[in-house]
């Protein structure tokens, strides 16, 4: 019996990939989260730290125990890695670039 694309809200994809040397679990983001993060970047300045928290954001909801980081568990951990980790969650969930992240 075929399942209906009702019965697949809510259903969350997933992969494992590389964070500093270490596997974690991502989750791709839903339309919703999507839009949320297309709206908040609108108004993004280049020099605001609303690009850290559409950062944070993106990694919170979609990594695996992301949601239990606080801002200063962020500011710890490094920049570049944080970075290539949001946009191997956005190629995942089929917005950004094609080009593979190199680890």
């Amino acid at each position: 019996m075929a399942t209906t694309l009702k019965q697949l809200v809510g259903t969350k994809m997933q992969k494992v990939v590389k964070f500093m040397g270490n596997d974690v679990k991502i989750s791709k983001l839903t339309v919703m989260e999507v839009q949320e993060i297309q709206e908040a970047s609108k108004t993004l300045k280049e020099d605001s730290e609303e690009g850290l928290d559409i950062l944070y954001k993106i990694i919170r909801s979609t990594v695996e125990g992301g949601d239990e980081l606080s801002d200063s568990d962020f500011a710890q951990l490094p920049m570049d890695e944080l970075s290539k980790l949001s946009s191997e969650i956005m190629k995942f969930s089929g917005i950004g670039k094609d080009e593979p992240v190199k680890t």
